[in-house]
This record gives C-alpha cells, sequence and structure tokens, in this order.
C-alpha cells in the first residue's frame, strides 16, 4: 500500500492527539478520561489511518473497529505481563489494563459518529456539485 497524504485529515488526527494527550496527563478520572477519551481514540485512528492512505471510508473504519476491539479483549488477558509491561506507564497508558463493555459501546459510537459525519459531509458536497452545475 502506498502512502498518500491528506493534509485535512492529519491535521484533525493531530489536533485530537494533543486534546488525548491533555486528557491523558491533565484528567485523572471519570467519564472524560475512561470513556470520552476512547470515543476520540478512534476517531483519531480513523484520521490517521484517512490521512496516510487512500483507503476507503469503510475500510478505514473497520480496520479502526477491528483494532479498538482487538485491544480491548487483549486487556481480558495477562498481554502486558507477558511483555513484562506491566509496570509500564505508556503501556498501561496505549493499551489499557482492564477490560469494560462501555469501552467497546464507546469505540462504536466513535466509528458511528465518523460513518456520519463522512456521508453528511458527502452529501453536503454533492448538493454544491448539482448547484454548481445549474449555474
Amino acid at each position: 500500500m502506498k502512502l498518500h497524504f491528506n493534509k485535512y485529515y492529519l491535521t484533525l488526527a493531530h489536533s485530537l492527539f494533543l486534546i488525548e494527550l491533555a486528557i491523558a496527563f491533565i484528567i485523572k478520572t471519570g467519564f472524560i478520561r475512561y470513556t470520552f477519551g476512547d470515543y476520540l481514540v478512534v476517531i483519531l485512528l480513523y484520521a490517521i489511518i484517512r490521512g496516510c492512505t487512500r483507503l476507503s471510508v469503510r475500510a478505514s473504519a473497520f480496520i479502526v473497529l477491528f483494532i479498538a476491539y482487538g485491544i480491548e479483549l487483549l486487556q481480558l488477558t495477562p498481554f502486558l505481563t507477558y511483555f513484562n509491561l506491566h509496570d509500564s506507564f505508556t503501556a498501561k497508558l496505549l493499551f489499557g489494563s482492564t477490560f469494560r463493555l462501555t469501552d467497546l459501546l464507546a469505540y462504536t459510537l466513535g466509528i458511528i459518529t465518523v460513518l456520519l459525519t463522512e456521508m453528511s459531509i458527502k452529501k453536503f458536497q454533492n448538493t454544491q456539485n448539482i448547484r454548481s452545475w445549474k449555474h
């Protein structure tokens, strides 16, 4: 797969990354830290994939959801211990350390938001194209 850079998605990814960093280092507990952060992280991953590849909206969304679910399901195992990372702040921050169904829900809602946003943008662009064609 060839890399293809899209400045709009990469700008979105950069902005979301900064928000995620702020959440990770400033907010220690609660809804924003645990649920909203998970919601945003799938949007961040989606923006990175769309910003660096020519994959379709659906393919990108599926890959992101597959990765997010996979990492969450890994939390059912002591995989950080297998790699001697159980004491690593960074590993726990990136991969998490406890499985929660609410995380799966947050990932799903994040991808649904992405798909609805992409559909709205496409619909808006089609409307603009029709208007410019008529004039």
